[in-house]
């Protein structure tokens, strides 16, 4: 038997899995993320999930210029200090990953939404994830929160600026720490997130 596999104290690896969603944080020097980190107060400013294509791990995501396949590595190496989490969905939920993924991949192409409406013609990160969910199961994955019930005043100026309007305070969103906290998933990695 080789104990070396066993030592004591040494961090957990990382086995990745398809369907596995990706958490990270976002550099700050962007004033979009110090918004969604701020309104949120969580530094979850980003999301995606794990996809396997012949041998190599890539995240689909919905980020700048709109949604992508990114290497996983690559995606890794663009967050904030390495930071970043995976969640897996719970073994009751497993058998929806193949509908899930088919779901994801049909928004690829599709445009960034800078304004976060709840709408499928163009999307944000979490927003992705939530609808492909939606579509897979009719279920509702994380919690929609109005814009109003965040903490969205210290940023008023950014919002209102991407928004190119007034907050819309009524808007609901799906941010990714809500979308992290949605009863289908379980933590199973933590690189530095929290």
């Amino acid at each position: 038997m080789d104990t070396q596999l066993n030592k004591p104290n040494e961090p957990e690896r990382y086995q990745p899995r398809e369907g596995d969603i990706v958490f990270q944080a976002l550099p700050l020097e962007d004033d979009l993320i110090q918004a969604i980190e701020g309104v949120t107060e969580s530094n979850y400013s980003h999301v995606g999930v794990l996809l396997k294509r012949d041998t190599e791990w890539i995240v689909i995501e919905a980020s700048r210029p709109g949604v992508i396949y990114t290497p996983f590595d690559e995606w890794k190496a663009k967050g904030r200090d390495g930071r970043w989490a995976a969640y897996r969905l719970k073994a009751t939920y497993q058998d929806n990953i193949p509908r899930f993924v088919k779901n994801l991949e049909q928004h690829i192409g599709k445009s960034y939404d800078f304004k976060y409406e709840l709408t499928e013609d163009k999307l944000y990160c979490s927003e992705l994830i939530y609808h492909a969910w939606e579509s897979s199961t009719g279920e509702q994955m994380g919690e929609l929160k109005k814009i109003g019930e965040l903490n969205w005043k210290p940023y008023r100026e950014i919002i209102e600026k991407y928004n190119e309007a007034s907050v819309p305070v009524e808007r609901q969103v799906i941010s990714p720490i809500e979308l992290s906290k949605a009863d289908q998933l379980e933590k199973i990695y933590d690189h530095g997130l929290g």
